[in-house]
């Protein structure tokens, strides 16, 4: 997967919110009111890469995703977690656990706890 701009991330993040949408319907969510032409050529880019593409619905076409966003996601993670934390998960995990932005709730915690014990358990069994 090609990288995105902002916009380009911005226009998916609609997408995978609404499920489907015309161009007039992502320019009018779009923050910072860009242009009709702004907006269909960042369409139209985004098709260019891959990510989505469109319906014809009458006279007017309908854009959706292409990819999955639970795939989607994990690409990005991936990304992510190369880019800022040199591909390590547990050191990202330290940023999260760590940071004074994040204030994980008891349940929170519980869950974390519940899924290393599961990756322990799966580890065992290969």
């Amino acid at each position: 997967m090609k990288t995105l701009s902002r916009r380009e991330r911005e226009i998916l993040d609609i997408l995978y919110r609404v499920g489907k949408a015309t161009a007039s319907e992502i320019q009018a969510a779009l923050p910072g009111s860009p242009t009709n032409s702004t907006t269909r050529a960042l369409l139209r880019v985004l098709e260019e890469k891959g990510h989505v593409k469109h319906q014809q619905d009458g006279l007017k076409y309908v854009f959706l995703p292409v990819v999955p966003r639970q795939r989607a996601r994990m690409e990005a993670l991936r990304h992510l977690l190369e880019t800022f934390f040199e591909g390590s998960a547990l050191t990202a995990a330290e940023a999260l656990v760590d940071g004074s932005a994040a204030k994980l709730t008891g349940e929170e915690l519980e869950r974390l706890e519940e899924m290393i014990a599961r990756a322990r358990k799966d580890k065992e069994g290969l």
